[in-house]
């Protein structure tokens, strides 16, 4: 894995304007080579989870045999734009169906999260997922657990693989020290840090970089107005502007694994107001929804399924 030169850790959207990112020159692939997912076995709601995740609710009755049914579809779907393999899941860990806050990767390496809450530490001790890509696709392990800050990866930090440039949110489940560690792990070249407002606890809930070349985001969602706007700077004119209604219905939780296909739940495609499905497709984007509605119970959507392999 190649190191950067030089590296920029902002925090004010003036300085993250000043410093160019959307002059960054490519240098890697923007879409993952392959995905990962783990099963929703004896699917349940994680009550430690919902105590910072506000799409939850734990009052709602849940199906085990639907979020397999659904699962499946995802894979599928998944699976006819780049190999996709999945591991089985554990009731005792039911909000392991959103593998890639936990495990991320980046060229030849594993990363594993910090993750807040102890239901979803255990979730890193899995030993057929590190050792899938230890000791099958020989990934050296970077393990974040051991230091101080809480880091998420890829659902507190939304990244421009292409560019190496991350965006991270200041939530409950991501700190300065967490963003840190991130920036280092995935030896990236610029990070901008933000606050969102005190509903959301994820960045890859309120937007998310498609191939490189676009962004769908949510204004509303952030603290400081100034933020999305540097942010839709770096990729403008190929920006979709996400509604509250948009967000909430998880059309931020969207994500490309090629350069003209994205996959999103059925409920995200639904609430796509009909300009914003125009402009992606626009943008040569292919819409492949998928019903999530069943894991969407659990706080999270299609993007928080797929564990990236790069």
């Amino acid at each position: 894995m190649s190191v950067a030169t030089t590296t920029t850790r902002v925090e004010q959207a003036a300085d993250f304007a000043a410093s160019h990112p959307a002059a960054l020159p490519r240098r890697a692939a923007a879409n993952a080579r392959g995905a990962f997912l783990v099963t929703p076995e004896g699917f349940s709601l994680a009550a430690e989870s919902a105590g910072d995740n506000r799409y939850m609710d734990l009052a709602v009755a849940t199906s085990s045999e639907r979020a397999l049914a659904q699962h499946r579809a995802l894979q599928r779907a998944l699976a006819e734009v780049v190999p996709t393999v999945a591991f089985a899941g554990d009731a005792a860990t039911p909000d392991a169906v959103f593998p890639n806050n936990v495990f991320a990767t980046a060229p030849g390496r594993l990363i594993l999260g910090h993750m807040r809450h102890p239901v979803r530490q255990r979730e890193a001790e899995r030993h057929d997922i590190r050792a899938f890509f230890t000791g099958v696709l020989g990934y050296l392990e970077h393990d974040l657990r051991r230091q101080p800050g809480i880091c998420e990866l890829t659902g507190s930090m939304v990244i421009d693989r292409a560019r190496g440039l991350g965006f991270v949110a200041y939530t409950e489940r991501c700190d300065r020290a967490g963003a840190d560690a991130m920036h280092a792990a995935f030896d990236l070249a610029a990070s901008f840090r933000f606050a969102l407002k005190a509903e959301e606890y994820h960045a890859n809930v309120v937007m998310s970089v498609l191939a490189g070349r676009a962004v769908v985001i949510c204004p509303d969602a952030f603290v400081d107005p100034a933020a999305p706007a540097a942010i839709a700077a770096c990729y403008a004119p190929a920006v979709i502007e996400l509604s509250r209604v948009e967000k909430n219905a998880f059309a931020g939780n969207c994500i490309a694994l090629s350069d003209d296909v994205v996959h999103l739940s059925q409920a995200a495609a639904d609430a796509l107001e009909p300009h914003n499905r125009a402009a992606l497709e626009r943008l040569g984007f292919r819409l492949v929804p998928v019903a999530l509605d069943e894991i969407e119970k659990a706080g999270g959507s299609l993007r928080c399924c797929v564990g990236e392999i790069f």
